[in-house]
């Protein structure tokens, strides 16, 4: 193998440098000390879904098309998946131009698309995965004793689900060296996602956080004993860290000052929360449960003005808000919960993960309201509008507010927000649903910081080149350089100082598919339980 690329999800320094001086990570350590490391600048948004397939292709999202977890068509959505993502793969590319790749558990990569090489999907994916080739699962499971792409949901137990992210981390390394052998490829790239999701699902427990990450120091270690590769790369497409300021509800704020309207009782679009679990049937089928009858009496409730969320507070304020949650059946809870209406909205947030506010603009949007004659003026109004709304502490909630143009480029700009916001220092979180308040403190939360990190090695790496400037864009160009090849003229990344820079140079124009629908309940809900749908 010349090149492996080891993907590790939610890493900055400030969780790994401590770990490795502590002598847990020996195998990650061997890499850090046998080349060059730093700080990776991440992108905007700095998040899983959007990120990786920045890394992967070498290029902003304005031009690969995935700013979220989520894609839109008009007020609907569905998860992302690889057919959104528009732009060739770092795998494809070199497929082109004569090289073989395996490709293990990297997010967004579900349905594959056909390149010389093996592909088991990430996170994202439909479960079970379509991979490449087709009947490549259940050879993995045979060979291997199992492989699965999420923690199995039976593992409620903290002991419980810790096992299960230490079997996911072995499936990976074992996978990653039973298709070494089977493909004997010049390129790898396997990723471990339970780096970030232990931080989501145990915040603040440090011991989780070390079981976790030496497990993967472990694979890491086997595969590169197994796999002998010339040149090791280790990233991360973003950081992760305590945030220790204030959730912001961006559409109640945006709702006191005239853009959002809102809708009570189930009519107008329901938010994400009272959907994630059971927004889409099997197939093509969309869900049509008939309304229970708490269902129908919430809903007259909330059109006096009981909704879920002020039920929710009172609960809340009593300890009996996930006690009742969990016996209360989630139609009822839709039915009551006041919700924002899109379609009849000026502007709004429809996912916090994006990061921006969304301009409901005629001829775009199906029931757009404001005329384009009118887009700017409402765009400037909104910027200096939420440039100037501060935290219970007097401190700017957004340390910038932008147009999406001064953030990215591309042939995709319409399908991301209007108006990008930028919290300050990434310390406060932000949510798009109505709560009736505009904050409320953060406590032992943990959520994606803008900086990762990399490292590298190898006979291609200069071990004496500095690092400090390094983005997330730059990893597929690097990659490529260690085969000789020059990055796409397309590419917002370069080469990084570590390797020779073989240049720049016109590659065919990606031929853009039909969109395949995610449509997988189990997707959703995973989502959801770790907050990114909310």
């Amino acid at each position: 193998m010349k090149t492996l690329l080891v993907g590790l999800d939610g890493v900055s320094t400030d969780v790994l440098v401590p770990l490795i001086e502590d002598g847990e990570l020996p195998n990650i350590r061997a890499v850090f000390e046998a080349g060059t490391s730093g700080p990776l600048q991440s992108q905007v948004p700095p998040w899983t879904a959007s990120a990786w397939p920045s890394a992967y292709t070498g290029v902003n999202p304005g031009k690969h098309g995935v700013f979220d977890f989520l894609t839109f068509d008009g007020y609907d959505w569905d998860v992302a998946n690889r057919s959104a993502v528009r732009e060739y793969a770092v795998w494809e590319l070199l497929s082109n131009r004569g090289f073989s790749s395996i490709v293990v558990n990297v997010p967004v990569t579900d349905p594959p698309r056909p390149f010389d090489g093996a592909l088991l999907p990430g996170y994202v994916s439909a479960d079970p995965p379509t991979t490449h080739p087709a009947e490549l699962l259940d050879s993995v499971r045979e060979a291997i004793g199992g492989y699965e792409v999420y923690n199995p949901n039976s593992r409620e137990t903290r002991e419980g689900r810790i096992a299960g992210y230490r079997e996911l981390t072995r499936q990976r390394g074992d996978a990653f060296v039973y298709l070494a052998d089977e493909y004997d490829p010049d390129f790898g790239f396997v990723q471990f996602q339970q780096t970030d999701t232990v931080f989501h699902e145990y915040p603040g427990d440090d011991d989780a956080v070390r079981e976790v990450f030496t497990a993967v120091d472990r694979e890491v270690g086997k595969i590169i004993d197994h796999c002998e590769p010339e040149n090791v790369l280790i990233v991360s497409d973003h950081g992760i860290g305590e945030y220790t300021g204030y959730e912001f509800r961006v559409n109640d704020y945006l709702r006191e000052h005239g853009y959002v309207t809102a809708s009570r009782g189930g009519e107008g679009m329901p938010s994400w929360t009272a959907i994630a679990a059971e927004r889409r049937g099997t197939g093509e089928q969309k869900v049509e449960a008939k309304p229970s009858p708490m269902a129908r009496a919430m809903k007259a409730a909330a059109r006096v003005g009981i909704t879920s969320q002020r039920l929710g507070a009172v609960l809340s304020r009593l300890g009996l808000a996930s006690f009742v949650a969990s016996r209360v059946p989630k139609d009822a809870i839709r039915a009551a919960t006041e919700q924002v209406d899109f379609a009849a909205s000026t502007a709004y947030m429809r996912s916090r993960i994006e990061l921006g506010v969304r301009i409901n603009l005629e001829g775009r949007e199906p029931e757009g309201v404001v005329p384009e004659s009118e887009y700017d003026a409402v765009r400037t109004a909104l910027i200096e509008l939420l440039s100037e709304v501060e935290t219970p502490d007097g401190e700017p909630v957004f340390e910038a507010v932008l147009t999406r143009e001064e953030v990215f480029d591309g042939p995709y700009l319409e399908e991301v927000a209007d108006v990008i916001v930028i919290p300050t220092d990434y310390n406060n979180h932000l949510s798009t649903t109505l709560m009736g308040e505009l904050f409320e403190p953060l406590e032992n939360f943990y959520e994606h910081k803008p900086e990762g990190i990399i490292a590298a090695s190898g006979q291609a790496i200069d071990a004496s080149a500095s690092l400090a400037r390094a983005h997330l864009f730059d990893v597929t160009p690097t990659v490529l350089a260690t085969f000789g090849l020059p990055a796409s003229d397309r590419m917002d990344g370069v080469t990084l100082p570590i390797v020779e820079d073989v240049g720049r140079e016109p590659y065919p124009e990606f031929e853009v598919g039909a969109r395949v629908e995610t449509a997988d309940r189990s997707v959703e809900q995973r989502l959801a339980d770790i907050g990114y749908l909310e």
